[in-house]
């Protein structure tokens, strides 16, 4: 098991913990160099970089064959399952299993209670980060609505996407970074519905909105998540 400190400590470097995100949007396998010229960094501080992250397991490392001779260079690649912090006495991730074991033991109808909790949850939580920055949420600009579900989002690994359409605006955004990748291999359906119900309640909380659609999910084999929501 991973020492939780030991990967704290390495994503709490602001530079390592958005090469990690960058990598984890991409999805391909990335140089030294790669990196080093997209955070315009020196190849020496990219690679130190790549290698701690490479020590917490979050990203992995393979040699690339050229065929050209020579030394072969390194290729790296983010780890899609990330990594999970445990703490002792505090096994969340067994009771979070326990709880979904449970909503699908009593079916439907408990599926609707989570979506209810969760849509509250993701509402509250707006609200919250609303009076954080000393704001009345009625008085928001678009601009200043965008930004908060922006700052919302930045775990999840989301940047929405304006488009002006005739009836209004559509806002899309990818979930690239899903927090519950681990769990959606068991529980698939459930999982997502109460992820969307988080995000519906958080983007209803701060939008009029008009349609919020799935269109594309992981758990069919896609890259991401991908939402289009009318406003």
């Amino acid at each position: 098991m991973l020492n939780s400190l030991k990967v704290t400590s390495t994503l709490s470097d602001e530079t390592r913990f958005s090469i990690y995100q960058f990598m984890l949007q991409e999805k391909k396998s990335f140089s030294v160099q790669d990196i080093a010229d997209r955070f315009h960094i020196h190849p020496n501080v990219a690679r130190l970089h790549l290698t701690k992250l490479t020590e917490i397991a979050v990203i992995s490392s393979e040699y690339e064959k050229t065929g050209k001779g020579g030394r072969p260079g390194r290729r790296y690649k983010a780890e899609e399952k990330g990594v999970t912090l445990s703490f002792p006495k505090r096994n969340y991730d067994e009771l979070l299993e326990w709880a979904l074991e449970i909503l699908t033991e009593f079916g439907e109808e408990a599926n609707n209670v989570g979506k209810k909790i969760c849509y509250k949850k993701g509402s509250e939580d707006m609200e919250k980060l609303v009076l954080s920055h000393g704001k009345d949420r009625l008085q928001l600009t678009f601009d200043e609505r965008l930004e908060l579900i922006t700052e919302a989002a930045s775990l999840i690994g989301y940047v929405p996407l304006i488009k002006e359409t005739p009836d209004g605006k559509t806002i899309s955004f990818a979930v690239y970074n899903c927090p519950y990748n681990n769990e959606i291999q068991k529980h698939s359906t459930l999982v997502c519905d109460l992820h969307e119900s988080y995000l519906k309640g958080q983007f209803d909380t701060l939008f009029d909105v008009k349609d919020f659609v799935q269109i594309e999910s992981m758990t069919n084999s896609c890259d991401y998540c991908t939402y289009r929501i009318n406003v």
